[in-house]
């Protein structure tokens, strides 16, 4: 089944000494794109985080929120950077010698600055957090995933209607060149007994403008991929995941034979039925763009 590129999940766990949180939402991207915020004592298993969304994920922007909360008194360790606090020292000075203020600043402030102070889990397992942390990361993209579906169906639902509307389409094209021609030969016989008056038409002269004129606007092979088209999106939307590019060029395809049909018009309903061709596979189109 196909799935949106826009989703939700979360999830979180509990132990006794800390409490994990995983939250993420996407919204559409022409690849996979993942920005992760997390502790930073989470780096170094970004790898592995990526890893296992990729399992759940094809494409989209994903942002992905890790919180993680310590509990008892002894769940960490303050740890002061003395040279990035002094770094701070230095540009306040700087900042300050450039605007003619003093440095008016105090160790609070110092110590208040992103990353001077930070507090680290003590005795911190590593294996044990990413069996804790792999584990409700799963289940937030396994809601992330369904919500996915969920949205998706709605998507095929309104997918399949339109695709419907637009193979009527184009058997009103099939069935209306028929007509055109029956028209265009009265109007010829017509204008042709206009002109010559009492004398006698030539039905072979006639046969072979209606040939040329059948020939000019036929359509044949244009609704025939178009219906084509139409039969393998069909086919793509009740397959599985990550058919939005496939989905993405059959409808360039389609736009492309509406596009043909429309210029062999030969006549009025005809072209208004081309434009409407035309109107469906736009909206299709904006649909799939919605398609992981």
């Amino acid at each position: 089944m196909i799935r949106s590129m826009t989703g939700f999940g979360r999830a979180e766990r509990t132990s006794e000494r800390r409490k994990l949180t995983v939250e993420m939402k996407s919204v559409n991207n022409r690849y996979l794109d993942f920005n992760i915020r997390m502790p930073r004592k989470f780096s170094f298993l970004e790898a592995k985080i990526r890893q296992v969304l990729k399992e759940y994920m094809v494409r989209g922007k994903v942002d992905v929120f890790i919180n993680c909360e310590t509990y008892g008194e002894e769940s960490g360790t303050l740890k002061y950077n003395p040279a990035l606090a002094a770094e701070y020292v230095r540009c306040y000075r700087e900042i300050g010698s450039s605007f003619g203020i003093g440095p008016d600043f105090t160790i609070r402030d110092i110590a208040s600055s992103p990353e001077v102070l930070t507090l680290e889990d003590s005795g911190m397992d590593e294996d044990e957090l990413w069996s804790m942390l792999e584990e409700v990361l799963r289940e937030a993209a396994s809601h992330f995933r369904d919500s996915r579906i969920l949205e998706g169906e709605k998507l095929r639902e309104d997918l399949s209607g339109k695709l419907d509307r637009l193979y009527e389409l184009a058997c009103e094209v099939e069935a209306r060149e028929p007509e055109i021609l029956k028209e265009y030969r009265v109007k010829l016989e017509e204008k042709l007994s206009e002109v010559l008056e009492n004398h006698e038409l030539d039905e072979n002269r006639i046969a072979q403008e209606v040939v040329l004129f059948a020939d000019r606007i036929s359509t044949d092979e244009e609704t025939v991929r178009l219906k084509s088209h139409v039969s393998q999106m069909r086919k793509e939307l009740d397959g599985g995941a990550g058919v939005g590019r496939k989905l993405d060029f059959l409808a360039q395809e389609m736009n492309r034979e509406a596009n043909t049909t429309l210029s062999k018009a030969g006549d009025l309903r005809t072209s208004d039925i081309g434009i409407e061709m035309k109107t469906e596979i736009e909206k299709i189109r904006e649909q799939i763009q919605n398609i992981e």
